[in-house]
């Protein structure tokens, strides 16, 4: 089940401040290996260091997890522990040949996303609403486990899960389009809020400004960012897999992954909107300095734990 979404004509926050957000952390459901030229690009064809990279680079799987004054709401859901158990989880044939050779998974018995929100301080039924940046596999992985929450994400990811194939993308149907999931499909709407030049759609998730979504395509169609606005801190973009490094997006260094021309165009929009708020503090994904950006960012004052 889904529903169509849109965004009022103005997306102008309706308050000054963020002061709707108590507090921002991270918490990681295992960690996972990506060959080198998957994180920091490459010339080379895909499918040879697909095959043929040796050199490997451990990174995290992180959900953040915002505490709104209306509910619990997760940016991405993590990675399913299934990976780890069950033999069918890879698709047959080539398609689950390449995948397994594509990423490595590493994710122990207390890291599903109910034990980790619970480590955290907070139990899965607090969530309200999950944003998902696209819907790849591990970020996709705790759906199940919160079929309870409004699932939100734009119009344009789900049609490209709905194409053709989407598990050569690591996009699997089966563990999305669940028949209890509460899905909402947003569309980005035409905006007047300057300070999100240059960025001129967007999507107010909890209609009081706090936290926007912004169009950010490029790793795969439809994938989005998300603002995040908090009084007395800096304010934070949770990028997904944009990139998988904050250094990285700074220095236009794309993934090995990706369509280029949409990158290119989302991390100029990004850095544009930088540019506006130096204070921005950009959070990928996958980046293993998240937590500590994270930590640096939030004043003693205001209560968020990256370390849970």
């Amino acid at each position: 089940m889904s529903e169509h979404t849109t965004l009022p004509k103005s997306g102008k926050p309706s308050h000054e401040s963020g002061g709707s957000v108590k507090s921002v952390s991270v918490i990681s459901t295992g960690a996972g290996e990506a060959h080198r030229e998957h994180i920091y690009g490459t010339r080379k064809p895909a499918l040879w260091w697909i095959f043929f990279g040796r050199q490997w680079i451990s990174i995290p799987i992180n959900v953040y997890v915002i505490e709104h004054s209306d509910g619990l709401v997760l940016f991405d859901t993590g990675q399913d522990r299934a990976v780890m158990t069950d033999p069918d989880y890879w698709p047959a044939g080539l398609t689950g040949f390449i995948l397994r050779r594509l990423f490595r998974f590493h994710i122990g018995l207390d890291e599903t996303l109910t034990r980790q929100l619970e480590i955290a301080g907070y139990s899965v039924t607090d969530v309200r609403k999950a944003v998902f940046s696209h819907l790849h596999c591990d970020h996709t992985g705790g759906i199940r486990e919160i079929l309870h929450a409004d699932l939100v994400v734009s119009s344009e990811a789900w049609d490209h899960m709905l194409g053709p194939h989407p598990e050569r993308h690591a996009i699997f149907r089966r563990d999305i389009d669940l028949p209890d999931a509460k899905w909402q499909r947003i569309s980005f709407q035409p905006t007047d809020d300057l300070s999100l030049a240059p960025f001129t759609h967007a999507f107010d998730l909890m209609g009081d400004g706090s936290m926007v979504l912004l169009p950010t395509p490029g790793h795969l169609p439809g994938s989005l960012s998300m603002l995040v606005r908090r009084d007395g801190a800096p304010p934070l973009l949770l990028v997904g897999d944009l990139c998988y490094g904050s250094k990285l997006l700074e220095r236009c260094q794309f993934p090995g992954t990706g369509d280029k021309k949409e990158l290119r165009a989302s991390f100029a929009k990004v850095l544009a909107l930088k540019e506006r708020m130096p204070d921005l503090v950009i959070l990928p994904a996958h980046d293993p300095e998240a937590a500590g950006a994270l930590r640096e960012a939030t004043p003693a004052d205001v209560s968020a734990d990256p370390d849970n």
